[in-house]
């Protein structure tokens, strides 16, 4: 009896002290999720990228109406800017009601991106630019694919599944336009037209 007795009391500290590291593990969990104003970190990530991604294919389409040459390029680019301007409303809608603060500034990479293709004209604008946009909008495609079925936030997860479409529209009209201007959207002629342009495109 004196050993069963021992052994009970022994697997009940083990159940006690897993019991104690399964709440810390859950308390770490809920101190993010509030730190994020109740939103998840993966959600509040995806909500921060989707919002940098959105201000610069507004600025970007914005900058194309001043340096595109090509009549497609320029109906593309104010697709960009009146699509992603709806979208980065609603997300911000969103992230209101979440309680969650977007950024308002784009990031390094995207500044970068501008800065390369502010510095471009013409021709040489309307590649740069189409090849980029059809490079952006796959990543796009698949993140929000990827957020529409992932995502812990419900409303996050209802923007992303309606956003969706829209990217899917707007990386088939990019892989249309692309060629027109000379940037092919097949992946075995993205270095070609890297060393064409002596540039390297930008992910947003």
């Amino acid at each position: 009896m004196s050993i069963m007795r021992k052994g009970l009391m022994a697997i009940t500290a083990s159940l006690l002290l897993a019991g104690t590291l399964l709440a810390q593990d859950n308390t770490s969990d809920n101190m993010k999720t509030a730190a994020n104003g109740g939103v998840p970190t993966s959600d509040r990530q995806f909500m921060d990228k989707a919002a940098q991604g959105g201000m610069a294919e507004v600025e970007l389409g914005q900058l194309a109406q001043q340096n595109a040459q090509n009549p497609d390029v320029k109906a593309f680019a104010q697709r960009m800017v009146t699509d992603h301007s709806k979208a980065n409303d609603q997300l911000k809608q969103l992230a209101a009601q979440q309680g969650v603060s977007l950024p308002t500034t784009l990031d390094a990479k995207d500044k970068a991106t501008k800065a390369r293709l502010e510095k471009l004209q013409g021709a040489a604008f309307d590649k740069a630019y189409m090849k980029d946009m059809v490079m952006d909008h796959k990543k796009d495609v698949a993140e929000f694919k990827h957020a529409s079925s992932s995502a812990k936030t419900p409303a996050l997860r209802d923007w992303a599944q309606q956003t969706t479409p829209t990217l899917e529209s707007h990386l088939q009209e990019a892989e249309k336009v692309a060629p027109q201007v000379g940037a092919s959207s097949s992946a075995a002629n993205m270095g070609q037209n890297s060393g064409d342009n002596g540039m390297s495109a930008q992910s947003h």
